[in-house]
């Protein structure tokens, strides 16, 4: 197994969520970091282990950000990181399922990603990179974040299922 980096620059950690019932609100977190110790065609016993940086949230408003941070969502000053854990990875037909803890406002519940090898390369500079897609789904109450606000015509400000989206390029470590 070879140590991995996450290459921020080249990375992305998004989600996105029902807003109103109609449309969808995305975003992202800018800082964070990985320990990744794999073998890259095949992640099965690999040890990846997340921390995102809750105050780094970003759905380029910068009112819906504040709130995000603040308790009635995230609780950044008392709650400053989401983590994840990898314990289980399993291999169907060339795309993975990964199972691991999931911990966001002092609540760890079990969650399952579906990783996708997107391949490998040498960049300009000789140094070989890797990437990988993953994707995911939450239920957002299953971690405490269960403010919300009853519209008018029906229905819920915000939904409870948070779509994980993460875009990954790893350098070795």
């Amino acid at each position: 197994m070879k140590k991995w980096t996450v290459d921020t620059a080249h990375s992305e950690i998004g989600f996105s969520v029902k807003h109103m019932m109609i449309s969808k609100v995305k975003g992202s977190f800018t800082s964070y970091e990985a320990v990744v110790e794999a073998n890259e065609e095949n992640l099965q016993g690999a040890l990846i282990d997340f921390k995102i940086d809750v105050a780094s949230i970003n759905t380029n408003n910068t009112d819906r950000d504040n709130h995000l941070r603040s308790a009635d969502f995230f609780d950044a000053e008392q709650f400053p990181y989401i983590t994840f854990k990898a314990n289980d990875i399993v291999k169907n037909d060339g795309e993975y399922e990964l199972t691991g803890d999931l911990t966001m406002k002092g609540v760890t519940r079990p969650a399952t990603f579906e990783v996708e090898y997107g391949g490998k390369g040498t960049n300009p500079w000789g140094v070989e990179v890797v990437a990988f897609n993953v994707e995911g789904k939450v239920n957002r109450k299953d971690f405490g974040l269960t403010w919300n606000q009853a519209l008018e015509t029906g229905g819920v400000m915000v939904g409870e299922d948070i779509k994980i989206t993460l875009e990954l390029e790893g350098n070795p470590a």
